[in-house]
């Protein structure tokens, strides 16, 4: 008997628990035609006149995003290849001029 006991009371439970999230759910609707109302008597004056641009869409962004992200590994590549001309340039220098002072003494 007390099995069956705890089975209503569970239902209960769960009634009352389903009023109110139905009771919300209601509040909920009424609030939202309460704001679309409001919103209809708005006055029209109020209203810009002016043209709005129209926004990026989110494959916009994404193409924006892309280009970024290829334009900065683009740079980094062109940043690499610099260094490694700088330094190469160097080690040239630094040859080229042991060379030249080995053929000043030489030729001495």
């Amino acid at each position: 008997m007390s099995d069956a006991l705890e089975k209503a009371e569970a239902a209960v439970r769960e009634a009352s628990t389903d009023t109110a999230a139905v009771q919300l759910a209601f509040a909920a609707m009424e609030l939202a035609k309460a704001a679309q109302q409001q919103a209809q008597t708005v006055p029209q004056h109020h209203q810009c006149e002016h043209q709005h641009k129209p926004r990026r869409s989110a494959g916009e962004w994404l193409g924006i995003a892309c280009a970024v992200c290829v334009g900065g590994v683009g740079i980094a590549f062109a940043s690499l290849a610099l260094a490694i001309l700088g330094g190469t340039a160097a080690i040239v220098v630094l040859v080229l001029r042991s060379m030249w002072t080995d053929y000043q003494r030489k030729g001495r």
